[in-house]
């Protein structure tokens, strides 16, 4: 491996295809322009830009230079959503009506592992939306498509913050963005709730669950980030006979791919440039997060809710066979 000091120089290393974009994210709009510029195909961490206006510019800029350009998380690019496209995008669960999605901790100050820097995630640009809830955001909406309108509810429950990481001690973190965040979405017909914070000690919610007519999906916390691994299916009888309950620890037959939810959005970025796969994790999916993000934030101030404008096309299923 070869190592820079700047991105001038590591972007003009000879022979680079493509490039991760893992800077932190008020920098990822001129890092990925900059990459785009030196002809590299690009993957970005969340988020795809600080603004819509701006993330529109990356992919129209993208498409002026052929280049693709994915941005993460990952979430549909795993061997299990692409299984979950599939089981309910042919309706084994019935016609998708509402979702919930839960993430919520007490932050990186609370992560006694934790090597960076705590404090940015309190950040009045930061917060746990963009750090957490954006995982069940892609989840949901990349299963039930884009959303339509969003409305939403927060603010700040804990102003300070001690640090519980041990290089840290004695340091506290006064908290600038909205620490406890729950975000509605209307689909037109269908519905989810979403609550991202900084604020819960702990929890046993799923951090996903999705309701169809016929049963249900749900995906708990601890196995979000095993790319392969098990959901729970609920599947209702709508008979007098009742024969109807939970299936536990179901996984896709297929088990192919990264075994760890970053390391798909890497093996899929790699089968995109080579032509082996068409991409999952599309801008313009990111983009329409980003909307919804930015005008929860808005609605939270205001207290009235927002349309959305942005759109994307969601994977589509394979047919049962």
């Amino acid at each position: 491996a070869t190592a820079y000091t700047t991105l001038d120089e590591f972007l003009k290393h000879p022979g680079l295809e493509g490039t991760f974009n893992l800077t932190p994210a008020p920098f990822h709009r001129e890092t990925t322009s900059a990459a785009l510029d030196a002809g590299l195909h690009v993957l970005s961490e969340k988020p795809i830009a600080g603004t819509v206006e701006d993330a529109q510019a990356l992919i129209a800029y993208a498409k002026e230079k052929g280049k693709h350009l994915l941005v993460a998380p990952a979430v549909m690019a795993s061997n299990r959503f692409r299984w979950l496209t599939d089981v309910l995008g042919n309706g084994r669960i019935g016609k998708l009506n509402v979702a919930t999605g839960h993430y919520s901790t007490m932050g990186p100050a609370g992560w006694r592992q934790y090597t960076g820097d705590p404090g940015v995630f309190y950040s009045a640009n930061v917060g746990p939306v963009l750090d957490l809830g954006v995982y069940p955001l892609h989840g949901i909406t990349g299963l039930m498509g884009p959303a339509k309108r969003v409305q939403a509810f927060g603010g700040i429950v804990m102003p300070e913050r001690k640090v519980q990481i041990r290089r840290l001690a004695g340091s506290t973190i006064t908290v600038e963005s909205n620490d406890i965040m729950m975000i509605h979405l209307d689909f037109g017909g269908s519905y989810a709730q979403i609550l991202a914070g900084f604020s819960t000690p702990a929890s046993r919610v799923p951090l996903m669950e999705i309701h169809g007519t016929e049963g249900t999906m749900s995906l708990s916390v601890p196995r979000f980030y095993d790319a392969k691994g098990p959901v729970e299916f609920y599947f209702r009888d709508d008979s007098l006979l009742g024969v109807d309950g939970w299936m536990n620890d179901v996984r896709n037959p297929e088990q192919e791919g990264a075994t760890e939810l970053i390391g798909a959005g890497a093996d899929h970025f790699v089968n995109v440039i080579e032509g082996k796969e068409a991409p999952i994790m599309t801008a313009e999916h990111a983009t329409h997060i980003l909307e919804i993000m930015l005008k929860a934030k808005e609605s939270a101030a205001e207290g009235r809710a927002f349309d959305l404008e942005t759109t994307f096309v969601p994977p589509a299923p394979k047919p049962a066979g």
